[in-house]
C-alpha cells in the first residue's frame, strides 16, 4: 500500500513538472518580457491566447510559426518580433504550454 502511494506521488510529480519547466523556458527565452500568464503586458496574456485558439486544429502549428517568425495585427498595433533564439522544438513546447493554460 505504501509503495503504491509513493509511486502515485512520484508519478504526479513527473506529470506536473512540464508545466513548471515550460514556464521556466518562457522566462529563459524572454517571453515574459512582453507576456504574462494572467495579464496583458505588451502582448496578450498567455491565458487569453489559450482562450482565443481553443479548439482550433491548426492553432499549434500557427502559433509555433508566430513565435519563431513574429507577427502583427492579431492582438493590436504592437508587432511581435521574430524569436531567432527559439528553436522549433522549443517553440512547440512553449505553444503547447500556452494552449494548456486555463
Amino acid at each position: 500500500m505504501k509503495g503504491t502511494i509513493l509511486a502515485l506521488l512520484v508519478a504526479a510529480g513527473f506529470m506536473a513538472a512540464p508545466a513548471f519547466a515550460n514556464g521556466d523556458l518562457a522566462k529563459s527565452k524572454n517571453c515574459m518580457g512582453c507576456h504574462a500568464t494572467d495579464t496583458k503586458v505588451l502582448g496578450p496574456a498567455f491565458k487569453d491566447v489559450a482562450k482565443k485558439y481553443a479548439g482550433q486544429k491548426d492553432a499549434e502549428n500557427k502559433l509555433v510559426q508566430k513565435v519563431m517568425q513574429g507577427g502583427s495585427g492579431t492582438w493590436g498595433a504592437i508587432a511581435m518580433p521574430a524569436n531567432t533564439s527559439v528553436s522549433e522544438q522549443e517553440a512547440r513546447t512553449l505553444v503547447k504550454w500556452v494552449l494548456s493554460l486555463k
